[in-house]
């Protein structure tokens, strides 16, 4: 058995090589995996003849190679399922895995500990895990709250865990591989829409309505309205601006729209 240094090397090794498919399969048929990472043979579940499914392991290989080498992008496609088999059951006339993420987002925590790879890297590793099943569920329709709570529990790992989500994805079937995709687009989009329009709305002038109505000798109304609209533009624009620049510039557009047309 490798020392722990060693067997984290060897898996890393394997992990950011181009094609990580044959050292992983490697792994498994030698019986270094055994010792190295058990979870993954482990995932090799026998065929049922009334509940048939996918092998796991095949299928967990197939969704590391197909993620880029990035080293928290493929431990966490090589983990996403390691709570399979301790969640499997056949009731309701199907195999089922619910709660897997949960279940497997420990037991990464606890296999990646052991191989001692940075406590950083572990943390992210085991909440991609956890969050790996969140995207099940979005083509039947999400609310924009929804979508917001998916970025939200993102947070900084959003991005690799798009990338997971399209990875996970091992059919032959080329429609449905084309209708993840666009899935995944679709949800990246509403993310980006919502970002946007949650920033813009979270914009507030550096005067406020109070300071300008003091300031033009004003009450509630219309002009009030636009001279908020130009503040907040000109924050958009010149971000930069401090409080006594903001005022020259609202009492210029004042004057200027005050000052009589030709």
């Amino acid at each position: 058995m490798p020392s722990i240094d060693d067997g984290r090397d060897i898996l890393t090794a394997v992990l950011l090589d181009d094609d990580p498919r044959p050292g992983l399969w490697e792994l498994v048929d030698t019986g270094l995996a055994d010792d190295l990472v058990p979870e993954l043979p482990a995932l090799k579940l026998e065929q049922d003849p009334i509940h048939r499914h996918k092998d796991v392991l095949a299928h967990t290989i197939a969704v590391t190679a197909q993620t880029r080498a990035d080293l928290t992008l493929r431990l966490s496609a090589l983990f996403h399922d390691v709570g399979k088999p301790h969640t499997r059951s056949y009731e309701h006339g199907g195999v089922t895995f619910r709660h897997h993420e949960a279940v497997g987002a420990k037991m990464t925590k606890k296999r990646l500990r052991a191989l001692e790879f940075p406590a950083p890297l572990v943390k992210d590793v085991a909440e991609l895990v956890r969050l790996s099943g969140r995207f099940k569920g979005y083509a039947d329709g999400w609310s924009d709250a929804a979508v917001r709570r998916y970025a939200r529990d993102a947070g900084h790992l959003l991005g690799l865990l798009n990338e997971l989500v399209r990875a996970d994805c091992t059919t032959r079937n080329e429609r449905k591989r084309v209708e993840l995709r666009e899935h995944v687009d679709h949800l990246q989009h509403r993310i980006n829409e919502l970002a946007e329009a949650d920033r813009r709305a979270a914009e507030r002038p550096l005067i406020d309505g109070d300071a300008v109505m003091a300031r033009l000798g004003l009450g509630p109304g219309p002009d009030i309205g636009a001279a908020l609209r130009f503040l907040l533009e000109l924050k958009r624009d010149e971000p930069d601006l401090d409080l006594t620049a903001t005022e020259a510039r609202l009492d210029a557009w004042w004057a200027e729209r005050r000052a009589p047309t030709a």
